[in-house]
């Protein structure tokens, strides 16, 4: 008997300190030292962000709190996602997929990746999930991610890590029929590797099908939404994802990535109201949420969605608006985590003067003040300089034109020294480009017209960069305004009609093909495109000396 009390209070003893253990998991040093994010989930105005319903081994204490940090993942919400799976490790220390969860959250974009720092935290963090009882989904989660962070930092790159993990997600999406997540997460490795370069868009359909095969029986998902608007962001695809943009809005109204997703697919098809709502909309989320996290300057989100919104506003001839957010940037030059905002610093100001063919202007313009370093960022800063190449060409000013071009070589030069293959071609094209106005000028004119030409064919093999609207001149635009100059209205009116296919309800291009039209008498035509000019600048009152023209052709016929 004596000795049945004895085990008796031993295992009392035992089942006290793993409690305890359990109530107070900061004291294992090891998840210390992963310095996790932590505090109160911000929730702008307490709006949700979808629902989703994960597997889970874990107490079911920990349920609720895992799902929100499954729908944040899914937002690209990132730190509020690794704040909602630290919250289940503080609860749960031996939950493994909040460990995966956390490894997910730091490898941020899929397109892109982490830092090294980023890197080297999700690697720590999946070698402590190790120790863990697990599932066999839950091992092969893991070893999924851990695909990706395998090997270190320096001996493979982004690419290569996301062609791994996507090789580890397929396995699982196909042994595990009935596990949604484990689909919706493949299609998310799928639009990591998948190559815009591959005009059948295989990758993206399979992906996409993937996706709209489960929407109907998880419509307020986030992931579902999100990840088919990015498998579709690409013009012979967006009215695909028309549907899906319209909705995801509302699925995740808390998420400011969420708000402003949508209107990729909007600047796509050229749906400029809808683009500009779904702007404002992640503009004010992304305030919200620097205020509330008491955010030292403003969150990269917020100058994102001001990117698009100048985009959309200069299509509709809404200088006034436009400038409204061009004035805004100049009070901003600390953003958090900075990593994306160098282009847009560098794009707003030059699409307000390029759009608006300001050339003087364009050719004097200085980067924006910002804590970023622009030596350091070869692709961003080359935008300035080509617009201030083309201003300089177009006003004759052919030595200032040609400082310009140099610099451009040399930011392209750069770009290839780091093996940086999509970067430097969107710099290159920016080099012909200029190279071709600055022949221009100089009178050699069958020259200019076929670098400008081999300009516009790099750009249509090259494609966009997910984080623009969109280029800020289309080369292709650019090739009709050297025909129109050329006078070649003829070639200008096809050349600006095919760009108009990629490049929907752009201001300059509907311009273009009116004049182009106008020049070789087909009044039809004319008057069909400065209707389509009317129609875009409808309810606003424009000072562009494009409208006006519009407005005189049309009274008189």
């Amino acid at each position: 008997m004596k000795s049945f009390k004895i085990l008796v209070v031993l295992i009392s003893t035992i089942i006290l300190i793993h409690s305890c253990q359990n109530e107070n998991p900061q004291s294992n040093s090891e998840l210390s030292n992963l310095d996790l994010l932590r505090g109160n989930i911000v929730m702008c105005s307490g709006n949700s962000f979808g629902k989703v319903s994960f597997f889970l081994s874990c107490n079911n204490s920990v349920r609720d709190t895992f799902d929100l940090a499954i729908s944040l993942l899914h937002s690209f919400e990132y730190d509020e996602a690794e704040k909602a799976f630290a919250k289940v490790i503080d609860s749960d220390p031996e939950c493994p997929m909040a460990y995966w969860g956390i490894a997910m959250s730091l490898m941020h974009h899929p397109k892109f990746g982490p830092g090294r720092e980023g890197f080297e935290k999700g690697a720590k963090v999946l070698k402590e999930a190790e120790l863990l009882p697990k599932t066999t989904q839950e091992q092969e989660f893991l070893k999924a991610a851990g695909a990706y962070y395998d090997n270190g930092w320096k001996s493979t790159t982004h690419l290569m890590r996301a062609k791994k993990m996507e090789a580890k997600m397929e396995v699982i999406y196909k042994k595990n029929v009935d596990n949604k997540e484990a689909a919706i997460f493949y299609a998310l490795s799928l639009f990591a590797t998948a190559n815009s370069k591959d005009k059948t868009y295989a990758i993206q359909k399979k992906a996409g099908a993937i996706l709209e095969s489960i929407f109907p029986d998880q419509p307020d998902h986030p992931g579902i939404a999100h990840y088919i608007i990015h498998h579709y962001d690409h013009p012979e695809l967006a009215q695909l994802a028309l549907p899906t943009a319209r909705r995801y809005a509302d699925i995740a109204p808390g998420s400011s990535h969420a708000q402003h997703m949508p209107s990729h697919i909007f600047t796509r098809l050229g749906l400029w109201d809808e683009s500009i709502e779904s702007n404002v909309n992640s503009a004010a989320a992304a305030k919200c949420y620097a205020e509330e996290t008491e955010m030292d300057g403003n969150w990269h989100n917020e100058i994102h969605a001001m990117d698009y919104l100048v985009y959309a506003y200069l299509q509709k001839g809404d200088n006034v608006k436009a400038n409204e957010q061009y004035e805004h940037l100049q009070t901003i030059n600390k953003v958090y985590p900075g990593k994306s905002s160098p282009y847009n610093f560098s794009a707003i100001p030059v699409r307000m003067v390029l759009e608006n063919r300001q050339w003087a202007k364009a050719a004097r313009l200085k980067h924006h003040a910002t804590e970023h370093q622009w030596d350091q960022r070869p692709w961003e800063i080359a935008l300035l300089h080509f617009a201030k190449a083309l201003g300089a060409s177009h006003i004759g000013d052919v030595n200032s034109a040609e400082k310009e071009l140099a610099i451009l070589q040399s930011l392209h030069q750069k770009l290839v020294d780091k093996k940086d293959t999509y970067r430097s071609n969107q710099v290159l094209i920016q080099v012909k480009a200029s190279e071709a106005w600055i022949l221009f000028a100089k009178g050699k004119q069958n020259e200019a017209l076929a670098l400008m030409e081999e300009a516009a064919t790099l750009e249509e093999m090259t494609g966009k960069h997910p984080i623009t609207p969109g280029e800020v001149l289309p080369a292709p635009e650019l090739l009709g305004d050297m025909l129109l100059a050329m006078n070649k209205p003829m070639q200008a009116l096809e050349t600006y009609e095919v760009n108009l296919k990629g490049h929907p309800n752009r201001f300059n291009g509907i311009y273009g093909a009116a004049i182009a039209a106008k020049s070789i008498g087909d009044k039809e035509k004319t008057r069909l495109y400065f209707e389509r000019l009317q129609e875009l600048a409808k309810g606003i009152n424009s000072d562009r000396a494009e409208l006006k023209e519009a407005n005189q052709f049309l009274i008189q016929i």
